[in-house]
Formats: structure tokens, sequence, C-alpha cells
């Protein structure tokens, strides 16, 4: 990888929600405004653990059937190595759709141990009591009772879920609204953005909150924005 966020950056992205990151990331222009983030189908199994943020590492994934040949699941987790922590599991279950879930307590603790903390999927997860306390986040399509023969089929590769684009190594933010990309070498600048949303955004929250409101003090509050 070549940019790598510093400590006060990671903190100042977990600070921020996700639609505010979205809001910024349209106000930079880097990319089309319909792309970059999942559309309502993956939720936060576990809203109350917040903003999560980390470096993707993907993977496909199916269960309808037995695998023809297993992954050598070590190839896999010493690969995990390589992507800078935090890292995020991304995982496209190609079984459209889900049958069976790969994320169960079991592989939250072995990710967990090598350094992730959170997997996002288009597929579904399971066990959610037992893995709650390990403070692992699960961004899942559902939850399931079986993991039937699911497995990894292949690793370090673009995957899609849920119309979000994901490549090894993205930075992903994610809270209960969903998760969205953001390139690593536009944090900076997002984050300025995220500073100039709040700015034009507070003055608007706050009159529609006072008793000073009027339709004309909206208006020109909007003709005239805090920048």
């Amino acid at each position: 990888m070549g940019v790598m966020l510093t400590a006060d950056e990671l903190n100042l992205l977990r600070i921020t929600n996700t639609p505010t990151i979205s809001n910024a990331m349209e106000k930079l222009g880097v990319r089309d405004r319909n792309e970059g983030f999942t559309r309502g189908k993956i939720r936060a199994v576990y809203p109350e653990l917040g903003v999560m943020v980390g470096y993707a590492v993907t993977v496909t994934m199916r269960s309808l059937r037995a695998p023809a040949k297993k992954l050598a699941l070590k190839d896999y987790w010493d690969h995990i190595a390589t992507i800078p922590a935090p890292r995020v599991v991304v995982v496209q279950d190609l079984d459209e759709p889900a049958v069976g879930a790969l994320w169960g307590e079991v592989n939250a603790n072995i990710h967990r141990a090598l350094g992730c903390i959170g997997v996002v999927t288009n597929g579904t997860v399971r066990d959610v009591d037992d893995v709650q306390p390990l403070g692992f986040h699960f961004f899942a399509s559902g939850v399931a009772v079986s993991h039937v023969w699911a497995y990894p089929e292949d690793f370090n590769k673009p995957v899609t879920v849920d119309g979000m684009t994901v490549r090894p190594g993205d930075l992903i933010h994610a809270d209960k609204h969903g998760a969205i990309t953001i390139p690593v070498d536009q944090v900076g600048p997002l984050l300025k953005a995220v500073a100039a949303v709040e700015r034009y955004e507070r003055p608007l929250i706050q009159l529609c909150k006072s008793p000073e409101f009027s339709t004309a003090k909206l208006e020109q509050l909007m003709k005239n924005p805090v920048v």
C-alpha cells in the first residue's frame, strides 16, 4: 500500500458517522455520487459498537454446495497480515440469495486474533450472542441458522457487496447506516470537507429549532451559507 493514515486521522474518522462521510465525499467530487457505498441491504448486527474504520481484506465465498477444491486457509490467514491494521474483512457471497453463514463465533475469534475488527458481507452471519462480547463488528444482509457448506473460495481480489465495489487495502467506513469506501489518498481533503459539511448544516439545524425560525431566514441562510 501507499498512503497510510495517522492515528489522528483514524480517530477523526471514527467520531464521524457514515452519512456525513458520504456528504463529504460528494463535496469532494472525486467519484460519481452513485458509487462506493452499500445500498441498504447490509445492516449492522451490533449498531451499539458505533463506527468501524479499517483497511479491506477481500474474500469471496459460497455455501450452497460442497467445494470441489478447498482453499488453503493458512495461505489466506497469512495474507491478512499483508494488509495494514486495523483490518476489515469484506466478503462477497457469490450465492444469491445467501444460504449458509461463513461468519460465526469461530471465524470471528480467528479473525480477531489476526487483527481484524469486523466483517462486511452481503451474506449472512450467526452465533450473534456469542460474538457480541468480542466487540467484533458484523455487517450482513441477515442472520442464518446453518453454515451449510460455507467456505472461502478466493481472496485478495476486488469484490462487490450490496453495490459497493471494494479492492484489497481500500479504506472502509461503516456504521448503523451501512458502509462506504474512502480513497486513502483523499482522507486529508475529506476531513476538511467533513468540517465544511458541519459548518453548513449546523446553522440550518439550529435555525429550525429556534423560536426565531422563518422561511425567509431559512432561504437567506441557504443563499449565504457558512463556509
